[in-house]
């Protein structure tokens, strides 16, 4: 939200001089919000802040396959991704948790020979192709998560990227980030007051911004052989930081 009134700083003091020329008071107005003559115009911004224990962790899953041609490469690709999925669902997976993200078929260049003058002796020549198809899947059971990767990798996954812990619903914790900006920016505001012998009359103006950054991913990509006998992945999914940050202008009087 774009802020109606800003200032530099985590408060800004604008005292308006009693008695201000008509003229100075016309510019005040067209500028910025209005206050009575003799009344003075504080702008304070503030954060507040809540936490939460997320309940999602949405990650990326695929397979990468490659063939002599671009079929053969799309073949094999989807008869290891059909397993992937299937794993997926067998974990508690819901259909609509789960998308397709990526699915793309590249060639593979071979070397192209250089003579001693660094000059190309050929064209690059396709070699092979890459097949490559990944989902993005919300895990919602967390505590299952490191399972989850594991079952994945077993079933013949050899890409998989994350996770990014979210919030399915964030609306409460942000309010909470909200009240508490606002209790503090109040608190800002009735402090410079008194140092300046007024008290707060009125709020004039509201803006806000902020919210909360999603954790970094954690990559994972482990091969069959590591998965013998070893313990589930572990995961720890910590808390999340709801910041709200708000500018609020108020009018003082004596």
């Amino acid at each position: 939200m774009k802020a109606a009134f800003t200032a530099l700083g985590s408060a800004a003091l604008s005292l308006a001089a009693i008695g201000m020329p008509a003229a100075a008071q016309a510019q005040a107005a067209s500028s910025g919000p209005v206050v009575a003559a003799g009344n003075a115009l504080l702008t304070v911004s503030a954060e507040g802040r809540s936490t939460r224990t997320p309940d999602l962790a949405v990650f990326n899953a695929g397979v990468t396959t490659q063939g002599k041609t671009a079929g053969a490469a799309l073949t094999e690709n989807a008869a290891r991704m059909n397993a992937v999925i299937s794993a997926l669902k067998k974990q508690g997976i819901a259909d609509r948790d789960i998308q397709t993200s990526n699915l793309s078929v590249n060639p593979v260049y071979g070397e192209q020979k250089r003579l001693p003058d660094g000059t190309v002796t050929q064209e690059p020549i396709i070699i092979a192709y890459q097949a490559t198809n990944q989902v993005s899947v919300r895990q919602r059971k967390i505590d299952q998560f490191g399972k989850v990767i594991d079952t994945l990798v077993a079933a013949g996954a050899n890409q998989v990227n994350g996770p990014s812990f979210q919030l399915e619903d964030a609306d409460s914790a942000l309010d909470e980030a909200r009240v508490a900006a606002m209790k503090k920016a109040r608190a800002r505001a009735d402090l410079y007051a008194r140092a300046s012998g007024l008290r707060v009359v009125r709020v004039l103006t509201i803006s806000e911004s902020g919210g909360w950054a999603p954790q970094p991913q954690v990559m994972f990509a482990r091969a069959k052989m590591e998965m013998a006998d070893a313990a589930p992945s572990p995961v720890a999914a910590g808390e999340l930081q709801m910041n709200a940050n708000v500018t609020v202008s108020y009018e003082l009087a004596p």
